[in-house]
């Protein structure tokens, strides 16, 4: 195609008079007049419209993960009083407040939300006078600016989210190959899938929050980023010495507060503790563990009774600080129910004895075999020690005592345990029935399973709970292992008794069907329908219904001194009971949970610290 091209003609600009002085003054008749304002009516923006934010309060948890990755410091986390705050469901009453004046619109806020509840509207114009200039720090919710509902524009897609939420997957052994050992099922994350797992952690710390011991989780979750084991058993020592323990069997709630968990798997923050443990060397991490130790001796003495989590770890903080501390355990290992309660195939005894070992090397004395009331009285530890802690845990099971309920047969779960435990041999029965629905019912069976397996090749357990499977206390993954090692599994089953024949053999357990099991006050009281009746066909009993601590040491005296509410010992925020010279910590307190006890120990050898330590400045000042 041809083109006719000419040239354009130059403008004529006339200057004839731009010279003037006095032109500027022509500007002058404008001063008297009135400025006229032309309102800016705004166009409808494209869907993907880049505009102001938009932020569903009800979604929103205030992790604060929008502030972080803001580079131009446009946000700011605004607490609103009225919200709900709860640290361990991972809810925080914060919510991110924009900045107008330094916000460039990139959406990265957007594009990381873990809840999706921020997103940009198709909303563009905001005036104001300079009195009102504040109106540009705006706290969007989802009516957006000026509550005229443009409608979202920028969201989240599956191309812009930043977040991984897929767990790395991580090799443990099939059903077929554990079900006859007691070999540890997990085998834990390679370098690779521990980098690639802590690379999905936003940093919010609602880990942290929730964490009954407050646990340092972004920051050695962040080390592990870095491919730094040894700063991140550093930072995990900061609060926790049963590291090795935690980092299998804890019971997670900071999982449960995990922030990318609303929509996705949380980040696997135990089993990164776990890497975080058996990448660095023992000899290495008591080393690293000594680095807060004093060797200054306070000349105090504390005495605890129990060498579990909860008395270990008030021991470990103690001895650091430079005081003397014995453990009175009335078993023949440490680690109470860790020990003693908890299968090798969850919790090897190498791995337990290895956190034992960091706590011992510090300078604390353990007496085994030593029963407090048998072997030593309370009065004689009142009378030698500055302090003592009773850290007991929950030893004995409780019973449900239906008909024929002290049958020879019928066992409590935790007795059964401590015997495979300690190695001890007992009457192994072909086909048993247990009553529970929490993780030590979980345990038992799988324990046994693992035993008929080796004798007799094969499972007949069949577990039996009243709550519905979804409601079961256990673990999730405890149930999902259970079933795929051949136990069965009978949800909303009432025991009502054990059958017996003419030989006065047990042959079975007796269930009703479970219609309810609270009432409208939310008090235990089961509703079954009789018609509903199952005889499960077994040759013994296992009853894993819960546990009670053994207060028998006590002595009748100090127990009639101290003060009881339900059966469990009465104590204050710190651990102390109504006795000056006695602190309680642990399952005795709070009930079975490592973690807790872990917090406990902690909170008692804060109180008695202060408590030594006060009367140490007493003592000097004369007074």
């Amino acid at each position: 195609m041809k083109l006719n091209l000419k040239p354009k003609k130059t403008p004529v600009i006339d200057h004839s008079d731009s010279g003037s002085l006095l032109n500027p003054l022509k500007n002058l008749q404008f001063l008297a007049r009135k400025p006229i304002t032309e309102p800016l009516k705004p166009r409808l923006a494209s869907l993907n419209y880049r505009g102001f934010h938009l932020n569903d309060w009800e979604e929103c948890v205030g992790c604060a993960s929008c502030q972080k990755i803001c580079d131009n410091a446009a946000i700011t986390m605004v607490e609103i009083p009225s919200l709900p705050n709860d640290p361990v469901k991972g809810i925080r009453n914060h919510r991110p407040a924009i900045d107008y004046g330094r916000c460039c619109w990139c959406a990265l806020c957007v594009d990381i939300c873990p809840s999706s509840s921020l997103s940009l509207s198709r909303e563009y114009v905001h005036t104001c006078d300079q009195e009102h200039i504040d109106s540009y720090f705006i706290l969007p919710d989802p009516n957006g600016m000026h509550k005229e509902h443009f409608g979202k524009g920028w969201q989240k897609t599956e191309h812009s989210d930043l977040l991984s939420l897929t767990r790395s997957a991580m090799a443990e052994l099939e059903p077929e190959t554990r079900i006859d050992n007691f070999d540890e099922i997990v085998d834990g994350f390679t370098p690779e899938q521990a980098v690639l797992e802590a690379s999905r952690c936003v940093q919010c710390g609602m880990c942290h929050d929730s964490c009954p011991t407050n646990m340092h989780a972004p920051e050695y979750i962040r080390a592990i980023w870095n491919n730094d084991a040894e700063e991140a058993v550093r930072q995990i020592y900061r609060t926790n010495p049963f590291a090795h323990v935690c980092g299998r069997v804890c019971t997670r709630r900071c999982e449960d507060a995990c922030s990318i968990g609303i929509r996705g798997e949380p980040i696997a923050i135990r089993w990164l503790k776990r890497y975080a443990m058996d990448s660095v060397s023992h000899e290495r991490i008591k080393e690293i563990v000594n680095e807060g130790s004093t060797s200054k001796s306070s000349g105090k003495k504390i005495a605890i009774i129990g060498a579990g989590p909860a008395g270990l770890t008030a021991a470990f903080d103690l001895v650091r600080s430079g005081h003397k501390v014995e453990v009175f355990e009335a078993l023949p290992h440490a680690g109470g129910m860790t020990r003693y309660g908890i299968p090798e195939y969850r919790l090897p005894f190498d791995t337990l004895q290895q956190d034992i070992d960091i706590i011992t090397s510090l300078g604390v004395t353990i007496h085994y075999d030593c029963k407090i009331g048998k072997n030593k009285r309370m009065s004689t530890l009142h009378k030698n020690f500055d302090a003592v802690i009773l850290a007991i845990g929950l030893s004995q099971g409780r019973q449900t005592r239906i008909k024929n309920s002290d049958h020879r047969h019928v066992y409590r779960a935790v007795d059964l345990l401590q015997k495979i435990s300690s190695g001890e041999e007992f009457e192994l029965p072909h086909s048993v029935a247990v009553i529970g629905g929490g993780n030590v019912a979980m345990d038992i069976a799988r324990s046994l399973a693992r035993l008929q397996k080796q004798q007799y090749g094969k499972v007949q357990i069949t577990l039996t709970a009243l709550e519905e499977q979804q409601h079961f206390m256990a673990d999730p993954d405890e149930i999902k292992e259970s079933l795929e090692e051949g136990i069965i599994i009978k949800d909303s089953c009432g025991p009502q008794g054990c059958e017996i024949d003419t030989d006065g053999k047990l042959i079975g357990l007796k269930t009703w069907k479970v219609t309810s099991i609270f009432d409208e006050q939310h008090r235990f009281v089961p509703q079954y329908d009789e018609e509903q009746e199952v005889v499960h066909n077994c040759e013994a009993v296992i009853e894993a219904i819960g546990q009670f601590a053994d207060t028998s040491l006590l002595g009748k005296e100090l127990t009639e001194q101290l003060e009881w509410n339900r059966g469990r010992l009465q104590v204050d925020a710190d651990g102390r009971t109504s006795e000056d010279w006695l602190w309680s910590a642990g399952d005795c307190v709070n009930g079975p949970d490592v973690v807790h006890a872990v917090a406990d120990g902690h909170r008692v050898a804060a109180s008695i610290e202060q408590q030594l330590m006060s009367t140490t400045k007493k003592n000097s000042s004369g007074k």
